[in-house]
């Protein structure tokens, strides 16, 4: 059973960013470890538009996927109004092309969170669990004053 700290739901799908839709992505499922740290996993298929003319991935589609992946498994881990504001840093690696049409297995996950920033990373896999991206990114936090 999946443990959950908040009804992500709504977002299931392009995570409520119509991009993450366009270049193939879908999120499917959400929630947090034993550590009470975030994670979140989506399944990709490239379209053209993430694609060169010759049907391979360009890097800064990884990118906009993992980044997605990873704040995405942030907020899962998040209690009530609290959320990531933005992507402070990111680095991104691409160890195996990704052609079009391909499945593949997009996975993030929270490493540490802290008062003001979270630390993820995220991975994309093939359909023989090969490792062909990853990336690791800080995320700066939103928390709203309880008192007002």
């Amino acid at each position: 059973m999946t443990r959950r700290v908040k009804d992500m739901d709504r977002w299931l799908g392009n995570g409520g960013m119509e991009i993450i839709g366009a270049v193939g992505a879908s999120f499917e499922d959400y929630g947090v470890d034993g550590e009470d740290l975030g994670w979140a996993l989506a399944s990709w298929t490239p379209t053209a538009l993430a694609c060169n003319p010759h049907g391979t991935v360009q890097a800064g589609i990884h990118s906009l996927v993992l980044d997605a992946a990873m704040n995405f498994a942030i907020n899962a881990a998040m209690p009530g109004r609290d959320r990531t504001r933005g992507t402070l840093e990111m680095k991104t690696e691409t160890m195996r092309p990704a052609q079009l049409g391909a499945p593949f297995t997009v996975r993030g996950e929270v490493v540490r969170m802290a008062r003001q920033v979270a630390y993820a990373e995220g991975t994309v896999r093939d359909a023989e669990d090969r490792l062909v991206s990853r990336a690791t990114a800080t995320f700066l936090l939103h928390r709203p004053d309880p008192a007002g």
